[in-house]
């Protein structure tokens, strides 16, 4: 029964791939309006023509089928231009979050090796120097120009790219690793569409809907919150970093622009209830990327009729089950049923399926499976495995390290991990790349992470430290350096806001 009736999921995709689709919805609604950004608003034809045009100046720099491009900037529109332009090229992008630390920013574009890095004059200097990627400002004047000047047809219809094949990638996205290094993910347009139409039947966006995007590029659930509605007719409305920490920044955003849409994760859903919940009230809720308690499902629930629970590991293409929670009462929320052309299964130390009831770790197949990680065949072929209930032989599955059971209605339940890796926010951090970061430190002898909760549904990561007594010479250049990082990623993060209640910001 689990193997069969609930893991009917077949559906026809169709054909065409993410670019070739959003170029179709250009021409079916050219003057709608696509993006909303600060002042800037952009209808469907223009952004098209941006994309275009930046694409065709990406070929000239080298970008295309088999190039990857690293994607370095603010959340405006230009940062969806870019997006949609590398796609167009032929290309995979590389998502990278100017506030990242350097030493993150540092390992990540080494171990990519992008051709190409794309800034601007705001985040150029917070991206460290790489030999490989060639870096374009994109409002530097001599970019300008070659924008200006380049045809705004898509390369694809003069032959100036070669046809997408479903295996060929889309984005490379780097996510926490156990050996202490962020794993670079490599997910296919195939991979990438099959998400967009399982989503357009679990989570459906109409073209009077405005979706207000407030996630970073670099977490993969941020290509929900774009592409979903540029592939519906619908209006993305993209939230400045700033406003994303305040709840009343938010809720002004919601209001101001008649957002109808929003996804997050429990953690920022538990900020906005606890700030002004019937601000809230009618919005279409999209909620994953970490456990759902049980008191904030209900309080979502009591204010909109349409309420999806949503999961899926980065490997798997961004949320591979859905769970309509708007009838759903009492109990943990469910994480649902696979969407489509996704497999899951349950199973038990000896790969075999765990009965409904029965706690098993969870396995990830089908359409939506990644191609593995950049460069690390070995941990490939370690986490992505053969998948033995296929009928066609070859086909993988990937292992989670996610513990779940099926409950009687054919739904999954999530019940945490097998492993050390925890999720605070909606990332996936491992422990010990903290503590190996923190013991790279020659003052650091050893190092222990752990969440503590001291207060309710408030996750935070402590670092406890034994210094080394070691008695080395200290460079004080070297200290005064790491305590302006700290000092940097401290700003970004909670000073850069405007004025607001009290603890709002540290929320």
């Amino acid at each position: 029964q689990v193997l069969d009736s609930w893991l009917e999921t077949a559906t026809e995709v169709g054909a065409g791939l993410l670019p070739a689709r959003f170029s179709e919805q250009a021409s079916a609604t050219p003057d709608a309006v696509s993006l909303v950004s600060g002042d800037t608003v952009l209808t469907y034809a223009e952004l098209d023509r941006r994309a275009n045009r930046l694409a065709r100046v990406l070929l000239d720099r080298g970008a295309g089928a088999g190039h990857v491009t690293a994607i370095a900037l603010p959340r405006s529109a230009d940062l969806v231009v870019a997006l949609l332009a590398v796609l167009k090229s032929g290309g995979a992008y590389l998502p990278l979050d100017p506030d990242h630390p350097a030493a993150r920013l540092t390992h990540v574009l080494e171990d990519a090796r992008p051709s190409l890095l794309l800034t601007t004059t705001a985040t150029d200097w917070m991206i460290p120097e790489v030999d490989a990627a060639q870096r374009l400002v994109l409002d530097s004047d001599p970019v300008r120009e070659a924008s200006d000047a380049a045809l705004d047809s898509d390369p694809a219809d003069d032959g100036g790219v070669a046809p997408l094949r479903p295996e060929d990638a889309a984005y490379v996205i780097y996510t926490s690793g156990s050996t202490g290094r962020p794993k670079g993910v490599v997910v296919p347009h195939g991979a990438l569409l099959n998400f967009l139409v399982g989503m357009r039947e679990k989570a459906p966006i109409r073209p009077e809907d405005r979706l207000l995007a407030v996630t970073t590029v670099a977490f993969d659930i941020a290509a929900l919150e774009l592409y979903h509605p540029l592939l519906s007719g619908a209006a993305v409305v993209i939230a400045p970093k700033e406003a994303v920490p305040q709840p009343s920044a938010v809720l002004d955003l919601i209001e101001r622009h008649s957002v109808t849409v929003v996804q997050g994760t429990p953690s920022l859903w538990q900020l906005l209830v606890a700030h002004d919940a019937e601000a809230l009230r009618g919005l279409r809720i999209l909620v994953g990327g970490e456990a759902l308690p049980v008191s904030l499902a209900e309080a979502l629930r009591g204010l909109t009729d349409d309420l999806v629970n949503l999961y899926g590991p980065t490997e798997t293409t961004i949320w591979s089950t859905a769970a309509d929670l708007a009838g759903h009462t009492g109990g943990p929320a469910p994480i649902g049923r696979p969407i489509a052309n996704t497999r899951v299964y349950v199973l038990d130390s000896a790969l075999q399926p765990a009965a409904p009831g029965v706690v098993g770790e969870l396995y990830v197949a089908g359409e939506g499976l990644a191609r593995g990680y950049a460069n690390q065949p070995g941990l490939t072929a370690e986490r992505f495995v053969a998948d033995p209930f296929h009928p066609e032989p070859g086909q993988r599955m990937y292992r989670t390290g996610d513990l779940a059971r099926w409950n009687t209605h054919g739904e999954l339940e999530y019940l945490g991990r097998t492993d050390h890796q925890v999720k605070i926010r909606g990332f996936r951090i491992e422990p010990g790349e903290i503590e190996k970061t923190l013991t790279d430190h020659p003052d650091i002898a050893q190092a222990a992470v752990i969440v503590r909760e001291d207060r309710p549904g408030d996750l935070r990561l402590v670092g406890y430290v034994v210094a080394d007594s070691g008695g080395g010479v200290r460079d004080e250049h070297v200290e005064r350096d790491q305590l302006s990082e700290w000092q940097d990623l401290y700003d970004s993060v909670y000073t850069s806001a405007g004025e607001t209640d009290i603890g709002e910001n540290f929320a």
